[in-house]
């Protein structure tokens, strides 16, 4: 581990009640340390052959560091929409321009280790070069649905993504 202080600490959330409703807004690092429920988004990113984006967080994350995580995304700033973070999310993690909009499938009020958190979960197809930020990904690669499949009881997940990953498996548009 690093000395550095872990990534994104001063950034500024919206704090959400229950129903996802705003309710204030505090530094990232004191709405994780007090437990204050904020909001995420979670974007499947796929490549034209249907892999699915899979990369292993770095050391310096503030939550869940040196994990794999089958989704690209993070907090919400304060004042923007799901929709606006999930797109610059996207963008930012995958180091690319002019993705499409994310398609949102679903929300749920994660509950686990962590914290708690509103999460949207989107999908985008990305059929760009990546040049994932290294400080924020360690490892990245695009797979198959079998190799994902293959590697969920081999490697050490996010808690919060797998969660999503398992409702997404679930989830039908119609």
């Amino acid at each position: 581990m690093t000395d550095q202080q872990p990534l994104g600490a001063d950034e500024v959330l919206d704090i959400v009640d229950e129903h996802d409703r705003v309710v204030g807004r505090a530094p990232r690092g004191e709405v994780y340390a007090g437990g204050l429920v904020h909001r995420c988004v979670f974007v499947r990113a796929r490549d034209a052959r249907g892999r699915t984006f899979v990369h292993r967080r770095t050391d310096r994350k503030l939550v869940f560091p040196s994990r794999y995580d089958m989704f690209v995304g993070g907090v919400v700033g304060a004042g923007e929409s799901y929709d606006e973070a999930a797109l610059r999310e996207a963008e930012e993690e995958l180091g690319v321009t002019g993705l499409p909009a994310p398609t949102p499938l679903f929300r749920f009020l994660y509950e686990g280790p962590g914290g708690r958190w509103w999460s949207a979960v989107y999908e985008v197809r990305c059929d760009l070069p990546v040049r994932p930020q290294a400080e924020e990904v360690a490892w990245w690669a695009f797979l198959s649905e079998e190799e994902l499949e293959s590697r969920l009881p081999q490697w050490d997940w996010v808690p919060d993504g797998l969660e999503a990953f398992v409702r997404l498996r679930g989830f039908s548009r119609d």
